[in-house]
């Protein structure tokens, strides 16, 4: 093989045994790490990953790129009550976006970038366009965090992974000596509780009843979520309660019970589509909610004025979250996202 390659080397064994794959099949491979949060030590790990591998190494500096489309996305949507999904819009504008513009700014020359990802690139030579299916390894659906990126970006892609099982790309590593062997399973790129970078939240409210009772009062919207039960500090004597809207302005959380957290469909904004320009309605996919969300059958139907699509479900869905990513597939493949703007 001839061209070069960055990689995305985060210090874990998936992005590892990427980089060391590429240089065997004869890639000249550059180690790209993202400075995001402003701790250097954090690189540590992968820059001990280019040595052993005797790549060069790079630390980008992202801090002001991750503040302004990924930090300034998480206040703005927790505090108009909605749920966000940080990775998605992360890989979207920082990692597969300003990390690559800034690096080739910065003079490192590249033909293709590649991370540690297991998911599966395919290109349609008739409709030109690129596409994302599942990864072999059925650990975990990565391609539901790529499901924003644009088909420019998806061209010079490479995921050397998609083929694999988690299992052989561990022992991939141990065989070669490679430290992230042994590594606990990498995490994403900011840890805990996305709240951390609310600093200045809304005021506290009333926790209300669907017709309007008032129960108690909230910390501030920023702090719930639909579905959610722990933290609510509100007890009842048939059943537990949920939090089941979020209204930000009356600034009222509406607390509810199970079955009110049913729904049959929602609107979705923002649609990112892969084999098509936009699909051929109705279309039957099996749509995912959230991340952790196996998939239920449903229909995309009807184009709406104001640009949304309508989603309805086979069967109702528990806890439709706006804000959150609904990705679309067929089998394997995914066929497109969006942003869940509302619920039904």
């Amino acid at each position: 093989m001839e061209g070069k390659v960055a990689v995305g080397i985060s210090g874990g064994v998936d992005s590892s045994v990427t980089a060391y794959l590429l240089k065997e099949k004869g890639y000249e491979v550059t180690g790209l790490w993202m400075d995001i949060l402003g701790n250097p030590e954090a690189s540590h790990d992968a820059a001990r990953v280019a040595d052993f591998l005797k790549i060069p190494f790079h630390r980008i500096d992202l801090k002001e790129e991750y503040k302004n489309h990924v930090i300034s996305y998480i206040k703005n949507e927790y505090v108009t009550g909605k749920t966000p999904n940080p990775c998605v819009f992360c890989n979207r504008f920082v990692k597969f976006g300003a990390f690559l513009d800034k690096a080739m700014e910065s003079g490192i020359s590249f033909d293709y970038f590649a991370t540690g990802h297991y998911a599966v690139i395919s290109y349609n030579k008739d409709t030109g366009r690129y596409s994302l299916k599942k990864g072999a390894s059925k650990e975990k659906d990565q391609v539901y965090f790529l499901s924003m990126l644009r088909q420019e970006q998806l061209k010079r892609l490479i995921f050397p992974l998609g083929g694999m099982e988690k299992a052989e790309v561990k022992k991939i590593a141990e065989t070669i000596g490679l430290f992230t062997a042994m590594k606990r399973e990498s995490q994403d790129l900011c840890t805990g509780d996305y709240r951390q970078f609310i600093t200045s939240g809304t005021e506290e409210g009333s926790f209300v009843t669907k017709d309007g009772r008032i129960l108690g009062k909230h910390r501030g919207i920023e702090h719930y979520t639909i579905g959610q039960r722990r933290g609510l500090g509100i007890s009842s004597n048939t059943g537990p309660y949920y939090v089941v809207e979020v209204n930000p302005d009356q600034n009222t959380v509406v607390l509810g019970f199970n079955d009110d957290l049913k729904n049959k469909g929602m609107t979705v904004s923002q649609t990112n589509w892969f084999p098509f320009e936009k699909p051929d309605l109705p279309l039957k996919v099996v749509c995912k909610i959230r991340y952790r969300d196996s998939g239920s059958p449903a229909v995309v139907s009807g184009l709406l004025p104001d640009g949304t699509y309508r989603v309805s479900f086979e069967n109702d869905r528990r806890a439709i979250t706006p804000g959150q990513i609904a990705a679309f597939y067929k089998e394997d493949e995914l066929l497109g996202a969006g942003i869940i703007t509302d619920y039904y």
